[in-house]
Parts: structure tokens; sequence; C-alpha cells
């Protein structure tokens, strides 16, 4: 994809991989637009990056999608690459899980993780088909290759938004829209809760890497230990579960 002169919404894009993508996209010189469930944290991003526009939008709700979409195309008619980044994870131990009492808990991750960027990808890319250059970028995870039991469906999730990328890419293969998979490692972020991921790899770092592989060209980019795991064998995909389960599994019992 071109990486300047564009108009850019970043779902999730208040804080960690987003707000570090926005600071990039505005850097090459593009519009971007955040969007975000908490107009706390939508207000810190535009005092730090004042250039940046922002929008509150609840993603777990269809009306707000609906809404979000149609305040971006009136408002910012230039808009030709949706960033598909709000995600939630939430680790449990299936035992223990109240389901029964507390399923809203659980149905929150499928519905932000999946169906919404699945109804945004499909409430956008008519309009890009319009357009001379666009894209959908999903940002999935290493996880929908090699699944982390302890957060089974946000693992399921991203392998499910693989699953529908690829369709996308293929069904959109004669429009002008490109569509790029992201796939991060564990990355240095508040993903599920402070302090989980502090041995992932430095946010900076991971958004600089997945940028050169927006300027190679890449379709499908990886970064650090997700490179590996976007090509696994599935022998190698099955030891790499066993060996990351062993070594977490007591964090959910």
């Amino acid at each position: 994809m071109k990486l300047s002169d564009n108009t850019i919404l970043i779902t999730g894009g208040n804080a960690g991989i987003g707000l570090a993508f926005a600071e990039r996209f505005m850097d090459a010189g593009n519009t971007v637009i955040a969007c975000g469930r908490r107009e706390d944290a939508l207000q810190q991003a535009n005092e730090k990056y004042p250039n940046l526009i922002t929008y509150v939008s609840d993603l777990s709700v269809e009306a707000d999608r609906i809404a979000l979409f149609e305040w971006v195309t009136a408002n910012y008619p230039k808009v030709n690459v949706l960033v598909n980044n709000a995600g939630i994870q939430q680790r449990f131990n299936v035992l223990k899980a109240d389901a029964k009492n507390d399923w809203s808990y659980f149905n929150k991750e499928i519905t932000i993780n999946m169906e919404a960027a699945i109804h945004m990808s499909m409430l956008f890319a008519p309009y890009f088909s319009k357009k001379e250059n666009a894209a959908i970028i999903n940002v999935t995870s290493g996880l929908a290759f090699t699944p982390m039991v302890i957060a089974p469906i946000y693992s399921a999730t991203k392998a499910a938004m693989h699953s529908f990328t690829v369709s996308l890419r293929h069904q959109l293969s004669e429009t002008s829209i490109e569509v790029i998979e992201v796939a991060p490692p564990a990355v240095n972020t508040d993903l599920g809760g402070a302090g989980l991921h502090t041995a992932g790899e430095p946010l900076n770092e991971f958004a600089d890497g997945i940028f050169q592989g927006l300027k190679e060209g890449k379709v499908e980019i990886g970064y650090g230990s997700s490179v590996d795991r976007l090509r696994m064998s599935r022998d190698e995909v099955d030891q790499h579960v066993e060996n990351m389960y062993e070594a977490m599994k007591k964090t959910i019992e």
C-alpha cells in the first residue's frame, strides 16, 4: 500500500499498537482518525498528538459501528484505509468460568475481536472499491496460528480473523483494495491487563518492523517470534502449543 496521502481510520487507536501505528502514519503524511471506547484515553492521545482526529465509539455495539462508518465517510470522505486493530484478551480456565451467569463477559471478546472487525470490513469495502487506492489492514496475532491455551477465545477469534482476511483478500483481488494482515507476537502493551506482556517485544521496535513490512509490500506481516509461527507445520504447531501451555497453565489454576 502507499504509505502517504491517505486518510486512515484505526480502531482501538487510543493506546498500544493502535496509537503506535497512528503516530507512524501521521509522520508519513497521512490524516489519521482514531476511535476507541474510552473518551479519556482518546483525549490523552489527542493531547500527545494534536493532529490526531478522535471519535468515541463502542465497537461491541452494532449501531455504534454503523454510526462510525457514517460519521467517517460524511466528514472525511477521502478515507481509504481501515485498520481493524481493536481487541481485548481474557485469560481463563473453562472449568472455572461462569458461562451461565456471565456469558456477556466472554461474548464481548468474540464481538470486539471478530464480529466488529468483520462488520467494519464489510461496511468499508464497497466504499473503498470506488477509490483509486485503498487498504484494509486486519491486526490478528501470532496466536491465530499457535493458540495460547489460557486465552482460548482470543486465540479462536484471531484464527477466525486470519481466515476471514484470506477470503477477503481473494474476493477483493480485482479491486483497488489491498488486504493486509498484521500478526503481532506478544508486544509490551496493556492488552489483557497491565503487566501481562512486559516480556513482549518493545512497542516502538515492533511498530517500526511492521511499517518496514508495509514498505516492502508484504500482505502478511509478522514480527519477532510470530514470523516463524506463520509458516509452522502442524506438528510444529502442536509442540509449540503444548510447550507454551506447560509454561503458563499455573496462571489460570
